[in-house]
């Protein structure tokens, strides 16, 4: 669905979930590059930026929560840059759209920034991915404080569970910001000109906050190992003493059960007839028991 904004001297067209009449509108009104526009048809697992003539391409993703709340998917943004437009392609709504939807109800007032270029609405655009890509580290980093205080609780499964997932949404943002970040180096070392003059500070804002957001990832992810190796440790060990009493426990049953098999047969035994041979059987076991618990806490082995 193709939905137009006029910014004065800057049209704003955005795309939700496109259709074959939507390229066939790009491909009649703008002359883009025919491979710029079969990556929008498809899905790209690396983001880019390409340089042509009179605009650019660029292919940005971010980080989503799913419906659940609970893994992060990948979120992928298509970005056409020309000096009196700004085309931006998402396969659902999403950041953009809300923001798209916002400034047709509210007003370019809305914008943090009001364009008066095509750079500074894409400024406006990076600026607001960001601060929701933010919101969702936060989301992250309350994961891993809950399991750090949780990890000595005695609620073993919650504990891994939630480990387990946040490792893995971790691992999900190494992959999003790592190869981005060398492109938002080359929008601040002046790679790329762009349209208008200035737009140092506002893209080494843009750097600044991603760069920050990255250090903030490689951290969460130094504790996720840390806390699931301390994690792992506390397992083990509590796995270990669970083995070491079951092993004392046998160690003490094997000889009643050697004891009771003997007079368990049927041949002559000592005591074999005595009338009181079960209580002096009885007696010497729990003697031999004692004897054994006794032995065992002197070694410290209990």
């Amino acid at each position: 669905m193709l939905d137009t904004l006029n910014l004065g001297a800057i049209n704003w067209y955005h795309i939700t979930n496109p259709s074959e009449n939507d390229f066939t509108f790009l491909e009649d009104n703008f002359q883009f590059h025919p491979l710029d526009l079969e990556d929008c048809r498809s899905i790209n697992q690396r983001p880019k930026i390409d340089e042509y003539d009179d605009y650019y391409f660029i292919i940005l993703h971010f980080p989503q929560f799913d419906k659940s709340n609970t893994f992060i998917r990948t979120k992928e943004v298509k970005i056409f840059w020309g000096q009196n437009y700004i085309i931006t392609i998402e396969k659902s709504s999403w950041v953009v759209t809300d923001l798209f939807q916002t400034v047709q109800d509210k007003g370019v007032e809305s914008l943090e920034i009001v364009p008066n270029s095509s750079d500074v609405l894409l400024y406006d655009i990076l600026n607001r991915l960001m601060k929701s890509t933010y919101l969702l580290l936060m989301k992250l980093g309350t994961a891993v404080e809950t399991i750090n205080r949780e990890l000595f609780s005695l609620k073993a499964e919650k504990t891994i569970s939630l480990i387990s997932v946040t490792r893995k949404n971790i691992i999900l943002m190494n992959t999003i910001f790592k190869p981005q970040l060398r492109l938002f180096h080359k929008f601040e070392q002046g790679d790329f000109k762009g349209y208008a003059v200035d737009m140092e500070d506002y893209w080494g804002n843009i750097l600044d906050s991603y760069q920050k957001m990255w250090d903030m990832v490689e951290d969460y992810g130094e504790l996720i190992e840390g806390l699931s190796k301390t994690f792992d440790s506390m397992l083990t060990n509590k796995t270990n003493e669970i083995m070491k009493i079951l092993t004392l426990i046998s160690a003490i049953m094997l000889p009643l059960t050697v004891i009771t098999g003997f007079y368990g047969m049927n041949v002559a035994l000592p005591l074999g007839h005595h009338r009181l041979a079960a209580i002096i059987i009885v007696l010497f076991m729990f003697i031999l028991s004692g004897f054994f618990i006794f032995y065992f806490k002197k070694k410290k082995w209990m």
